[in-house]
């Protein structure tokens, strides 16, 4: 018999946490149910199994983040957006290790809990959104969405696996690297589309 009060949004719940404890990659449904105090069994009522949880908390994630980014940017533009924009990102990848690890890998959703999902959409929107106030366009927009995107990730993943063992800190690093962002960015160079590689 399913436990009372057990839903899908509770065993979700309960799988990022244990990811922002363990790591996502060591979340097994043994260990959800364990936490949960059900059987394994229990918790196929809810979700398919563990790539399903695995979507379902990407989903999760990606709607805290967004949620997070659009209140730290709410009002601002420029160099403030960015920072702002950027601080909230990493401070979500600080505070929870294994969500936000399930929003950078390829996980496999279930295509009408992703149709449902407003994080992803609101991601890119507040994204680009920002970017347009620095007053670019396609393909340039997309260009620097993946600037951003690669340097954002690359430095709260290195950083999260203590791979800046120099002695400066990192937020004094983390700083300038805004700071040249921000300078990229309004300095964009122009297009080379159509011309040859």
């Amino acid at each position: 018999m399913v436990r009372a009060g057990l839903t899908a949004e509770r065993v979700t719940v309960a799988g990022a946490e244990l990811a922002d404890e363990v790591g996502l990659d060591r979340v097994t449904m043994s260990q959800v149910a364990r936490r949960l105090g059900v059987k394994d069994a229990s918790l196929y009522t809810h979700v398919r199994g563990l790539e399903d949880l695995r979507g379902r908390i990407a989903l999760l994630a990606a709607d805290e983040k967004t949620v997070r980014i659009a209140e730290a940017t709410a009002g601002r533009a420029g160099k403030d957006a960015l920072v702002a924009f950027a601080n909230a990102w990493r401070e979500y990848a600080h505070r929870h290790p294994g969500r936000y690890t399930s929003t950078q890998i390829p996980i496999e959703i279930d295509p009408e809990l992703a149709a449902k999902a407003a994080g992803p959409r609101r991601a890119v929107e507040l994204t680009y959104g920002m970017l347009r106030g620095y007053g670019l366009a396609e393909p340039d927009l997309t260009d620097a969405v993946r600037l951003l995107r690669s340097t954002f990730h690359g430095f709260v993943a290195l950083e999260a696996a203590g791979g800046f063992g120099h002695e400066r800190p990192p937020q004094d690093s983390w700083v300038r690297a805004l700071d040249a962002l921000h300078h990229l960015l309004e300095h964009w160079p122009p297009s080379r589309e159509g011309e040859p590689s």
